[in-house]
């Protein structure tokens, strides 16, 4: 099916051809903003990917003045024009801001966040918003606001999350590239699953706003394209310093928008697989990830597995104690009301339960643990350029499913215990570009997480481009339309609930 189904003309340009043809006044803002309404009417009713989509003629109206605009010399950024929906975790001023939950149904965002303020600032037209699980909690993109959202290659399976809503709005060509973010693995399970790059970023690459700006979160802001370029492209106005947040990173964000072409001869790559038989995989899903390695000799790197020596049931453990602690803090005032507390998911009342019962010294060590495994990593990088490792354990799943309970053979004892294999990243704080890996038989997706150093980005992006040059998934397998399906995918017997 190499690129037979690829929708054309505007909605099929990358996010740098679209800003160069914008600029150039090749095509007009009015006709991207026609063109990618024009697509999300035919598409997103099989996926609800985007929600929330505004009204047309207002978005219409838009797009004319962003015309205008350029007519006079006015280029807002390099966005100008750009339909973009952004992942609803974030508030755009006068947009529903529901976060996935029926607490927040009615709620529209009075303010943009730091990232959403300058993605408008650049010239960003914001049609909607895109889905996302409850509070973001869990990797598949489902909740009593908008149900759930389809995986690109299959409505039936899952997209993927908590940035589910914003890979398939990518995949599917209802925009140009995506914002979204990552706790445990949010930026790269959903890429992974709808055959795409996602970046997760370091600390502080993306300032975020916050109550406390002075402890590093777990969770980070980042992107996701169909090409490393288009993901440096939103990069270099999501990035850079704001005084706001106070170790926000001073590099010019500027050098991500620039040519990502590198040399990788001789560079030295570790395979992390399993962690010498640590973690479960279903069937397939390793063997293509062992699969990919082949292409990143091809472009020069030299690949051979290995892993830290660390005890990874320990990040794991830590992990889970840095969780609760930080979903129980935002959660707590939600959890405290009890008529509220009954409107919260079971998982969200799992978390802040278990946050409200840790002690100080807890929270302390498990700080403490991850310090140690950052500097395990730090060291065992000393030999070696980059890391990968698989970006999930499993291949898309059923959309009805809450969370895979089964992996491997081996049973999953929490709601999140199945995408183990992106949390070692999170605890070390270092950037991570999933990249495509390949389809199994049933055509399923699945991808590779490249890991580099700390403040890394840059690298990541440029390796990505190197294998995306060799590699070529997301060119030779695009998703398919979808078929006569026209509803919420749970709203079908035995949806979700």
């Amino acid at each position: 099916m190499d690129g037979q189904d690829e929708p054309g003309g505007i909605v099929a340009l990358g996010a740098v051809d679209l800003s160069a043809a914008i600029q150039a006044r090749r095509v007009s803002c009015a006709e991207v903003m026609a063109a990618y309404l024009d697509r999300i009417e035919a598409v997103n009713p099989a996926f609800n990917a985007i929600v929330a989509l505004q009204e047309r003629d207002g978005l219409m109206a838009q797009a004319r003045a962003a015309d205008a605009a350029l007519a006079r010399g006015e280029r807002a950024g390099p966005l100008h024009g750009f339909p973009l929906a952004v992942k609803d975790l974030d508030p755009v001023r006068g947009l529903p801001f529901t976060q996935g939950s029926p607490i927040f149904r009615d709620r529209i965002a009075e303010t943009d966040s730091i990232m959403v303020g300058r993605l408008r600032r650049s010239g960003a037209i914001f049609v909607g918003k895109t889905n996302t699980p409850e509070f973001g909690l869990g990797s598949h993109s489902f909740n009593p606001v908008y149900g759930a959202t389809g995986n690109a290659y299959d409505s039936a399976l899952s997209a993927g999350g908590s940035s589910g809503g914003a890979a398939v709005a990518v995949a599917l060509r209802m925009q140009p590239v995506a914002d979204g973010s990552d706790h445990a693995g949010s930026l790269r399970n959903p890429p992974a699953f709808n055959n795409l790059f996602g970046l997760r970023t370091g600390y502080g690459r993306i300032p975020a706003d916050g109550k406390d700006v002075f402890s590093p979160s777990l969770a980070v802001s980042g992107a996701i394209g169909r090409s490393p370029a288009d993901i440096g492209l939103l990069l270099s106005v999501q990035a850079g310093y704001d005084p706001r947040v106070p170790f926000s990173n001073r590099q010019d964000p500027a050098v991500f928008a620039g040519d990502l072409r590198r040399d990788f001869t001789g560079t030295r790559i570790a395979w992390l697989g399993d962690f010498g038989g640590h973690l479960p995989f279903e069937p397939g899903v390793l063997d293509l990830g062992r699969s990919a390695l082949a292409t990143f000799a091809e472009i020069g790197c030299i690949v051979e597995e290995a892993r830290p020596d660390f005890d990874m049931g320990r990040v794991w453990r830590d992990w889970l104690i840095l969780r609760a602690w930080t979903v129980a803090a935002s959660l707590r005032p939600l959890y405290d009301d009890a008529n509220l507390r009954a409107l919260l998911k079971p998982e969200a009342v799992w978390e802040v339960e278990r946050g409200l019962a840790l002690r100080a010294d807890q929270v302390t060590a498990a700080q403490e643990g991850r310090t140690a495994w950052y500097e395990a990593l730090r060291r065992f990088m000393d030999a070696y350029d980059f890391l990968v490792a698989p970006s999930a354990q499993v291949f898309p799943f059923d959309i009805h499913q809450r969370w895979p309970g089964n992996v491997g053979g081996r049973r999953m004892d929490t709601y999140h215990r199945w995408m183990e294999t992106v949390i070692p990243v999170t605890m070390s704080g270092l950037p991570a570009l999933n990249v495509p890996a390949g389809f199994d038989p049933a055509g399923r997706p699945t991808g590779v997480q490249i890991v580099a150093p700390n403040h890394g980005e840059l690298a990541c992006l440029q390796l990505g481009a190197a294998y995306d040059a060799a590699s070529g998934w997301v060119r030779r397998r695009p998703p398919s339309d979808p078929g006569p399906f026209a509803g919420n995918p749970v709203d079908r017997p035995g949806g979700l609930r």
